[in-house]
Formats: C-alpha cells, structure tokens, sequence
C-alpha cells in the first residue's frame, strides 16, 4: 500500500513526485556512509525509503516516526526496519543508545527544534553523529517571515543552523548544500520547481513537458558543495557529539 500524498513528506513511485524523491534521495546517498555498521536511529522516517536505504549498510535502523499510519505501513513495507512511534520532542530511547541520529528533512517541521537537537544528542553515544538536511530558508521561502510550506514551522539559513547546532553541543563537521546540477538547471528554462508549484496550486493537469521533465530527474541531477551555501536548495550538516 503506498501512502497517501499529503505535502509533508515525499513517496516514492509516483511519477509526480518524482523530482522531491530524488532531491532527498541524493542526500541520503550523500550521507549514507556515516551509517555504515551502525545502530541508527531515523527520527521523523517518513514513508521508511530512507531507513531503508541505511540499513544496507548499518547494522540495525530504529524506524521512528509520530504518525500512527505511517508506522504501520513502514513496518509491513520494510519488515527489516525496527519501528517505532513516539515523540521527537522525548525519544523513546535510553542514554547513549544509538551511534547516528539520522534527521533529514524534519527539523523544520518541529516547534522545539532545540529541545529535539538536546535529545539527539541525550540517545548518542559520546562522539556519535548527527546527520541533518533541511530546506534553505533564504531559498524555499525567499523574503518572507514565515515559511511558504504549511506544514514548517520555522526554516533555518545555513548560519542558522550551525549555530544551533553548536549551541546543541554539537561539533558541526561540514555544512553543505544541495543545488540542481547543470543538466536540472536547463530543464524547463530553470523553472522545473515554479512549475510543479503552479500546477499544485492551480489544480490543472500536469502538461505533458513538466510530467516528463519531472519523471527524467535522478539523483545524478544534484550536486551537493560547500560553495555559496546562500544560495542552494538545501542544507546538508554532520555534527559530533562533543
């Protein structure tokens, strides 16, 4: 059973959805290798695609997410995964328990990101990792107080987040950000995310040149640097328990 599509989290194996799928998925791929033979926690899992991705190269994945639905269906769609519902704001985790805490593209749905980033780093073992992504507040909701997506509730700037997660107690060892590659910038004269905007909004059908553009995205498509962070799409952080 696929999930319903709801805006707050992306599902895999829809042709719309493609371009969000494979804008994640590039930073799972990018990340992955901080996992390897680990006892991971995936706090906000979503759909379970990313923890299971993980756990091809950790030793066990903690599946964690608050929504009643969405954890049964990770548990009968990926029966590899441990799965758990629970709180982000109080893990359902004992001290020093996990060696990555594994957080992409949830932060900035939470109300006490703080609170979250001191129980990351309560379930971590001293000197486990903390691996985050999140949308680019200068980018997603360019000019504006509060975010354009109804489901955030605060976006964070590059500097943003490294300050919190230092504060957190973190050592933040690289922030970089994902950008469209060249081949994603040409697509649609550049305006391949205004344009699946303008459709979700207005409710037409999907032009036949935006759902084949859409469906030709892969993960090869994005690159992810440390250069002009300002201006990317979305951040990429690992921080070490100090």
């Amino acid at each position: 059973m696929t999930l319903p599509l709801t805006g707050e989290r992306t599902v895999p194996g829809i042709a719309e959805e493609n371009y969000w799928f494979r804008r994640h998925e590039a930073a799972y791929l990018h990340l992955i290798g901080h996992c390897a033979d680990a006892v991971v926690l995936e706090a906000g899992c979503g759909e379970g695609y990313g923890a299971q991705l993980i756990r091809t190269v950790a030793r066990r994945v903690i599946a964690l997410d608050y929504d009643e639905l969405t954890s049964h269906h990770v548990a009968r769609a990926y029966p590899q995964l441990n799965v758990l519902r629970g709180n982000l704001a109080t893990l359902p985790l004992r001290d020093g328990g996990v060696d990555v805490v594994a957080n992409l593209q949830v932060i900035e749905h939470l109300w006490d990101q703080e609170g979250f980033l001191a129980e990351c780093r309560r379930v971590l073992r001293p000197g486990g990792t903390l691996i985050v992504t999140t949308p680019n507040r200068l980018t997603f909701s360019p000019g504006q107080d509060t975010p354009l997506n109804p489901f955030h509730t605060r976006e964070l700037a590059p500097s943003e987040l490294d300050e919190m997660l230092r504060e957190a107690g973190f050592r933040v060892d690289e922030l970089t950000g994902l950008r469209h590659g060249k081949r994603l910038d040409s697509l649609l004269d550049g305006r391949i995310i205004d344009a699946q905007v303008e459709v979700a909004l207005s409710g037409a059908p999907w032009p036949a040149e935006l759902k084949e553009a859409v469906e030709s995205v892969t993960v090869d498509d994005f690159d992810i640097t440390s250069e002009d962070m300002d201006t990317c799409l979305d951040l990429v952080a690992v921080a070490v328990r100090a």
